[in-house]
């Protein structure tokens, strides 16, 4: 009965392997702010909300097949509508026309997004071009094949669904994963190691067998 009692005490004893070798909580991995309790769902009435949202222009696009520009000019005209009912309606009843919100034509708002994207897209081009060199073959290969996968699911699929799919995946994984870390960690260790042996083997049967040329060495 001992030797069962020894073994738990070692795997309690074992670095807990978190997914993507993370050390900060997913809460402040994520941001810590307003996006972030979206995707982890700590306003449920906005996130349900915005998934809605996201559902139903999907349905109009993709299943009704309805017209952007259609969709756009029947938005305006309905916006202008109750805007013209309001603003006319407004003195009978002693209330305030409608007023534009500042935020929607914030110009601090406008620049803040601008240099978010552009941060985003030059550290993203930035990883890609070290992963094109060559730097690390395991992350190469990684990249190729995720590449590859997708160019088939994109033929199928059409552009709005691979988006709705993804924003789908944006507004559930993150909650799943913070509801369920511990055994979701467990899983993406025990997968990492068999990935490990069995990039072994194919790096010794088969990469490592690759003809290459001579190693030029300096002179000096």
């Amino acid at each position: 009965m001992s030797v069962p009692h020894a073994s738990s005490d070692s795997d309690d004893d074992r670095p807990v392997v978190r997914l993507f070798q993370r050390q900060k909580p997913v809460h402040k991995i994520l941001g810590g702010r307003k996006v972030a309790d979206i995707m982890l769902w700590r306003d449920r009435n906005l996130s349900a909300g915005i998934l809605a949202g996201a559902t139903l222009i999907w349905f109009l696009f993709d299943v009704a097949e309805y017209n952007l520009v259609t969709l756009l000019c029947h938005i305006a005209l309905l916006g202008m509508l109750l805007l013209f009912i309001w603003s006319n309606a407004a003195p009978l009843f002693d209330r305030a026309p409608p007023q534009i919100p500042e935020v929607i034509v914030s110009e601090h708002a406008f620049r803040e997004l601008a240099l978010t994207i552009h941060s985003k897209v030059a550290h993203f081009s930035t990883v890609l071009y070290d992963i094109a060199c060559g730097k690390e073959l395991r992350k190469f290969l990684a990249v190729i094949g995720s590449l590859w996968i997708l160019a088939v699911i994109g033929e199928t699929c059409s552009f709005t669904t691979l988006l709705y799919v993804g924003f789908l995946c944006a507004l559930t994984l993150p909650a799943l994963y913070e509801r369920y870390e511990t055994e979701v960690d467990h899983l993406v260790a025990r997968g990492g190691q068999d990935l490990k042996k069995f990039y072994k083997k194919v790096d010794s049967n088969v990469l490592n067998k690759i003809p290459r040329g001579p190693v030029k060495t300096k002179v000096h």
